[in-house]
């Protein structure tokens, strides 16, 4: 049965999950790997890391729990920090963007044909299946569509989740061996007026604004909501706010963590048997984007690894993190991967019928 799908999930039951031993084992197996990885020099330290030990310990059948509350909370606060860096001359430039969302339409529509056809020949997948595997992204919306269409939601839900592992790992190592980065996720925040008015001002907005998107259906509506609330006060200079450095860090730490956490019910057996083809169509969603970017780039003038960042077939939210680590234009990223995520949602559908006609 699908979960509840309220945005912001404050109840008795969700405040409770707070306070269970799955959680606190979470937060303890997470602390240290966090500190681990960012000893290390590795990107990303506090998303990795927590991310890697969490996937390890799930899979190894100990059970881990993500309260959504938490999770909720950690994503309205990445939504404020992403809505830091919307100005006014945004407007300026947002006109070009028709062009980029156009090539991302093509993007999804190629991936899904191609790495379709692939899932369906070589790994025995169903064409249903094949199709829900192979779209870039918004799998907690596709596992909906494909309960409704009876397909195997666990191989749909398995190589989604590998190729999430995939790409938020190695995409922050490629772009800081590529990419000249001087500087962290802590000088990159905006410096803004500390204002508890306006911190008010903009939690208070953001829970307005995800109620409402939540309600009309609006794709991710918890950074949806933030996004504009946060972009909106900050433009009219009517109140702005500088997350600090500790709550960021343990924004990541949640997320990364809650991606561990996805793999719950799942068996080493069952990823190794779904890996190498999942591997392949993560391969094939990531050229094709190379393409849809290089494309993207005759329209704008943007840094290659930006829009490379904005056709890449990760979830939301952590792609998101990975641009503003980089400080590669989080507010271009995240409106493309919100577009990406309304496109699939009318595409696959659309698809469904027509190979069934």
């Amino acid at each position: 049965m699908m979960q509840n799908n309220q945005a912001i999930p404050f109840n008795k039951a969700n405040f409770k999950e707070i306070f269970s031993k799955k959680f606190a084992l979470v937060i303890f197996i997470s602390l240290p790997a966090a500190y681990l990885a960012d000893y290390f020099k590795i990107p990303l330290a506090w998303f990795l890391g927590p991310m890697l030990i969490t996937s390890l310990v799930t899979l190894g059948g100990i059970e881990t729990k993500m309260p959504k509350l938490a999770l909720s909370s950690t994503l309205i606060i990445l939504g404020l920090y992403i809505g830091n860096y919307i100005d006014k001359s945004l407007f300026q430039q947002i006109h070009q963007w028709f062009w980029t969302s156009l090539v991302m339409l093509f993007y999804i529509v190629t991936s899904v044909l191609l790495v379709s056809k692939y899932l369906e020949k070589f790994s025995g997948y169903d064409k249903k299946t094949s199709i829900f595997s192979a779209a870039p992204g918004a799998l907690g919306p596709l596992m909906i569509l494909a309960e409704g269409e009876k397909s195997d939601l666990s191989r749909v839900a398995t190589s989604h989740l590998i190729r999430l592992i995939i790409i938020i790992t190695i995409f922050p190592f490629i772009v800081n061996s590529f990419y000249n980065v001087e500087t962290d996720i802590i000088n990159l925040n905006p410096e803004l007026p500390q204002s508890k008015i306006d911190l008010i001002y903009l939690i208070l907005l953001s829970v307005v604004l995800i109620i409402i998107f939540d309600k009309f259906k609006v794709p991710a509506a918890l950074l949806s909501g933030t996004l504009v609330a946060s972009g909106f006060l900050q433009i009219t200079e009517l109140a702005s706010y500088k997350i600090s450095d500790d709550i960021v860090n343990v924004c990541l730490l949640l997320l990364g963590s809650s991606v561990g956490c996805r793999f719950a019910n799942k068996s080493f057996k069952e990823i190794s048997n779904n890996a190498l083809h999942s591997f392949v169509a993560t391969i094939m969603l990531v050229a094709l984007g190379l393409v849809a970017a290089l494309v993207a780039g005759l329209f704008i003038d943007k840094n290659f690894f930006t829009l490379l960042l904005s056709y890449c077939p990760g979830g939301i939210y952590e792609v998101a993190v990975i641009a503003i680590f980089f400080d590669l234009d989080p507010e271009f990223v995240s409106f493309h991967h919100i577009i990406r995520l309304l496109l699939i949602l009318f595409i696959v559908p659309v698809i469904l019928r027509f190979v069934h006609k």
